[in-house]
């Protein structure tokens, strides 16, 4: 059944979790990144965090729903976004960081999703939905940052690729979350002027963007590629285990400003 609530979604993702733990499956990493997030919207909704609450919750099963049918859909054989089914397919490549299979979900989510998202929830009205939009991206942020700082454990060596700080050509490197925020408005704010058979049409011209995006993630060249080879060495290989520790800060209360401060955890 499709997700309805938070709740829905919370259900659907720790199902995700469940299955990622029992079975060693990297599609865990996500979920257990995009919990967090669905865990702090839904605090958030019930505090008043947000300038309409019902539209928020509305705003994040829609977007969520995006991350979980292109999911179902490749589990099932289905067409889905060719920039999720580049996250899909790394899933099974054992060869990639933790790391990466972060960013792969992330750029599909945020690059393409959240501008979908954005124009569906605002009815053709994006300003009425900027404030919102922020407020998410906020969240997103915070808890993305705390959950690589959180993977120094599973991958102790993951500070090496801060030499690469200064290589244009690392897209590690490049990807900001600030950026496929913007990116992701711009896209919504085209997006919101095209119906029919222009609306499909920017929906895959942008798709397609992303997807060359998800391939340059996953596929490093260069020293940047010995680099994630050598920190691969050291990091954890116990897909199940690794889950766990993703997973398992859930627990602790998150608190995340509305100013786009770094969450804590208390």
């Amino acid at each position: 059944m499709p997700a309805q609530t938070i709740d829905d979604v919370l259900a659907r993702l720790q199902a995700i979790i469940a299955d990622g733990i029992a079975h060693n499956n990297r599609n865990g990493y996500f979920a257990a990144l995009y919990y967090k997030v669905t865990a702090s919207v839904k605090e958030g909704v019930a505090n008043g965090r947000f300038e309409n609450g019902a539209r928020m919750e509305q705003f994040d099963v829609i977007f969520a729903s995006r991350y979980l049918d292109a999911l179902s859909a490749w589990q099932n054989k289905q067409p889905l976004s060719a920039s999720w089914q580049v996250a899909f397919e790394a899933a099974q490549n054992s060869s990639l960081l933790v790391l990466q299979h972060l960013l792969l979900g992330m750029n599909a989510h945020i690059n393409l999703d959240l501008g979908i998202a954005a124009a569906q929830v605002s009815g053709g009205n994006l300003d009425t939905v900027r404030n919102d939009f922020d407020d998410i991206n906020t969240i997103i942020s915070a808890l993305t940052y705390q959950v690589l700082n959180d993977i120094d454990q599973v991958s102790p060596l993951l500070s090496l690729l801060g030499l690469h700080a200064g290589n244009q050509a690392s897209i590690l490197i490049q990807f900001s979350i600030d950026n496929a925020r913007d990116g992701a408005w711009c896209f919504a704010e085209d997006l919101v002027t095209k119906q029919g058979a222009a609306y499909t049409d920017c929906i895959n011209q942008r798709d397609e963007t992303i997807k060359k995006l998800a391939l340059d993630l996953a596929n490093t060249t260069g020293f940047v590629r010995f680099t994630i080879w050598f920190i691969h060495l050291f990091e954890w290989k116990n897909v199940s285990r690794i889950i766990k520790v993703m997973h398992g800060q859930v627990k602790k209360k998150i608190v995340v400003s509305k100013q786009g401060l770094a969450g804590q955890v208390q």
